[in-house]
Order: structure tokens, then C-alpha cells, then sequence
């Protein structure tokens, strides 16, 4: 693993830079590039999709936006190009510029970092428990008495830290951020004090051209990590990570140590969670009291394994998040009662039937909705002791589940899948199940 240094530009005053898309993190970093003395354009596809208070903005303070298809023309004379997390690099690729005048493209996580003042950052990535683990986290800095920013793939992009900072907002003492791989694979100079990988399986294989990249875009987090900092591994990826051999430090944790057993968390692979917060969290100095208290305070997150209701015995669990397969491996690991399980939407990949002996004498039955319906009965229809039914929408297979259900059940929706069949996002989806659970006779 070696570092992109020699890829890095400046952005000078002038410098054309293009941020394509205008998400979040988009919108953030178009304010940090034109903050920092450059020509922005921000490019968005859908026309609709600038939200009226940035354009306003824009306009006042000389920053292009141009809206509809992408083209070469658009990247000409860039000094740098910030894409939006969901566009694949490759896919950016044949729009700009070859050789010495090619534009340097940088993930917003990147062009934050370059404008960080020395402070330090705690980084994780994995296929799943990057939220849950970072807000651990937190939580933990807190308890001990330092000031923490909580931001990245969270939610909150690190460009809105340093554009606060620059307002004369404060300064913090940890930086704690989520990482994906998306963001990963546009980073070149990013080192992070303490990094982690929880865990690695199938995942985003309809964005990345196959395992090998995705699995390499997790390790970019480790590139530019020297002697003196911290690579946390999950025993999981204890080869992958032996045969990358990072400059840094290396731990690796598992859920064996049960260490805080005062908690709200379900399942083992939260006691992962928790175990590879603390390991990161001592490195500033966090002592075992207030990690502990952290972790008994610590709520589940919403649509993580979350109980929304207990009805007539019956428990209602929320996981949206929810959205590969080893995800719903965990989750059903995670419960020791009966389970009426719910799947289904925009599959992903991954191997379902490998589910099934886990399944086997604890799933009671599968109530599907939305789509991959076929996905779902070729791995598991007429295979296990449960029976299977499938819904158009969420609302009857949330009844259908609830006729099913007997005293001591726990209802879980799981989808193994994104949400983009019926929901805007897993969120969205989460909340319609909670909606349904609520109307429920």
C-alpha cells in the first residue's frame, strides 16, 4: 500500500474547480473550494435538484451551476474535480482531460482534510457497524470530556467543520468520521491517527467492478497511516490486512472480550462494535469508567436493529439499515426467539441461501415486499421449515407479519436489500414500518 502524495494539487486562487453533484456534501464542498480562493462550478443532473437557498447563495457569490448531462466541455481547464460519493470514479473518468493537465479528482473527505489544522481524526470503515461504532465513539471522546466532530458518511460533511472553524465556530479535540468506499476511492493523501475496518463482505457490487475493488478501496484508508498511528482490524480481516502490511500500528478485536456488558445493543457483532470503539478511544486517552459509562448511556440508532414496539408479546424491530446480505446474517444472530422475518427490495448481491442454515429452526416465516421476490424464492422457497409470502408493498406484508406472529416472536425487518424499489432511502423505509407497525389493530 503506498500513498498518492505525488497525485496532490494545490487549488490556488482562480483554479477552476468542479464539484459534481449537488448533495450534501457537494453543496459543502463547493462552499470550501469557493472559501478557498477558487472558480467553482457545480454540476447537477436533475434540474430540480439545487435546493433553492444554495442557488441563492451561488448567485451571490459567483459560483457557477450548470444542471443536465455531464460533458467533456464542462471539465476543460479544471484544476481539481470533487465527484459525489455515488459516481463511480471510472465512470467520471472518460469526461476529463489525460496527461499532465489532467484535473486531480478528490473526494470532499479529502479536500477537508487538507484544510484541517493539525487536528486529530478517528476513522472507520467496513461493510457494516460504521455508524453504530462511530457514534460509540462519540460517545465514549464525551464521556470523556472532549470535543468531539461526528461527521462523514454519517451525515455531516467534514467541509462543514472547517468552513465552521473558519467562522470562528470551535475547534476539535478528535474528528470521528465515517468513511465509505465510494469516498475511499477519491482519497489520496487522507491519514487518519487511529483507522479501523470492521468487517468486509459483499457489498455495493453494483457500484464497484467486483469484490477485489471494493475490498481495495477499504484499504486506501491505511495508505498514507505511518509508524506512530493506529490500523484496528476485525479478526475477520486478518489476512487481507497481513497481506497489505500497513506502516501503522496494528490491533485487531473481536466480540469475545465482552468488556461493558451494560448495554442496550443487541447482538455479538455490537459487542464488536463496542470492543473496537474502546481499543480506538484509548489511543486519547479515554479511561475504562467513562467508556463504560458511554456504552450503558448509548441508545440503539434509529433503523439499526432498532425495537420499535412490543404488541401482544409480539416484538417490532426496525433494520432498515439493514441492506446486504451478511447484514441480515448479523441481525438474525442476533435474536433468541422465534423470528418473522421481512426482506425484499433492490437486491444488491450476495448469497442467500448461504442463510439458510442459520434460518433453519429459528425463522418462523419470510414475508416479502417490493422486489428481488425472485432472488429471494430461488435461494429459499421450499429449502427451509418456514413458509414464504410476498407483498407489492410494505404495508400488507407489515399485517401479514402480524397474523404470523405468536407471543414471544420478534418481527424483524431486514431487508438484505437498498430501498430504491418503493423508498427514497432506508430511512424513509424504516420509518414507513414504524408508521405501519403504529396502525396495526
Amino acid at each position: 500500500m503506498t500513498c498518492d502524495k505525488h497525485m496532490a494539487r494545490t487549488i490556488g486562487k482562480g483554479d477552476l474547480a468542479v464539484v459534481v453533484g449537488a448533495g450534501r456534501s457537494g453543496m459543502a464542498a463547493a462552499r470550501l473550494l469557493h472559501r478557498m480562493g477558487a472558480r467553482v462550478r457545480l454540476l447537477e443532473r436533475n434540474a430540480g435538484g439545487v435546493p433553492a437557498d444554495f442557488a441563492r447563495w451561488a448567485a451571490g457569490a459567483g459560483v457557477e451551476i450548470a444542471t443536465g448531462d455531464h460533458s467533456p466541455a464542462q471539465f476543460e481547464g479544471a484544476r481539481a474535480v470533487v465527484p459525489s460519493p455515488g459516481m463511480a470514479v471510472a465512470a467520471l473518468r472518460p469526461l476529463l482531460s489525460a496527461g499532465p493537465d489532467a484535473p486531480e479528482v478528490l473526494a470532499e473527505m479529502e479536500l477537508a482534510w487538507r484544510q484541517l489544522d493539525g487536528e486529530p481524526v478517528l476513522a472507520v470503515t467496513g461493510t457494516s457497524g460504521k455508524t453504530t461504532t462511530v457514534s460509540l465513539c462519540a460517545a465514549m471522546l464525551r464521556a470523556q470530556g472532549l470535543a468531539v466532530f461526528l461527521g462523514g458518511n454519517i451525515g455531516t460533511p467534514l467541509s462543514e467543520y472547517v468552513l465552521s472553524v473558519a467562522d470562528g465556530g470551535p475547534r476539535a479535540d478528535v474528528l470521528v468520521i465515517e468513511i465509505s468506499s465510494f469516498q475511499l476511492q477519491a482519497c489520496t493523501t487522507f491519514r487518519p491517527r487511529v483507522a479501523m475496518l470492521l468487517n468486509i463482505s459483499e457489498n455495493h457490487l453494483d457500484y464497484h467492478a467486483d469484490m477485489a475493488e471494493y475490498i481495495d478501496a477499504k484499504f486506501r484508508l491505511f495508505r498514507c497511516m505511518e509508524e506512530g498511528d493506529l490500523a484496528i482490524f476485525g479478526e475477520g480481516v486478518r489476512d487481507l490486512a497481513a497481506a497489505r502490511a500497513p506502516r501503522a500500528r496494528t490491533l485487531f478485536f473481536d466480540a469475545g472480550a465482552g468488556r461493558f456488558p451494560h448495554t442496550r445493543l443487541l447482538g455479538g457483532h455490537n459487542q464488536a462494535n463496542i470492543e473496537a470503539a474502546w481499543q480506538a478511544c484509548r489511543e486519547f486517552g479515554v479511561t475504562a469508567e467513562a467508556a463504560e459509562k458511554a456504552v450503558a448511556d448509548f441508545a440503539p440508532l434509529e433503523h439499526r436493529l432498532e425495537a420499535v414496539a412490543e404488541r401482544n408479546g409480539v416484538l417490532w424491530v426496525n433494520d432498515s439499515k439493514c441492506t446486504t446480505v451478511e447484514a441480515l446474517r448479523v441481525a438474525l444472530q442476533a435474536f433468541d426467539r422465534p423470528v418473522v422475518l421481512m426482506v425484499g427490495g433492490k437486491f444488491k448481491g450476495g448469497d442467500l441461501a448461504s442463510l439458510l442454515p442459520l434460518m433453519r429452526g429459528r425463522v418462523r416465516a419470510v414475508v416479502g415486499f417490493g422486489a428481488s421476490r425472485e432472488q429471494f424464492e430461488a435461494a429459499w422457497l421450499g429449502q427451509g421449515d418456514f413458509p414464504m409470502l410476498w407483498h407489492d408493498t410494505l404495508e400488507p406484508a407489515v399485517a401479514e407479519a402480524a397474523a404470523l406472529a405468536k407471543p414471544g416472536d420478534a418481527v424483524v425487518m431486514a431487508p438484505a436489500t437498498s430501498s430504491f424499489d418503493l423508498f427514497a432511502n432506508y430511512k424513509e423505509r424504516g420509518h414507513a414500518f414504524r408508521r405501519a407497525v403504529e396502525a396495526l389493530p
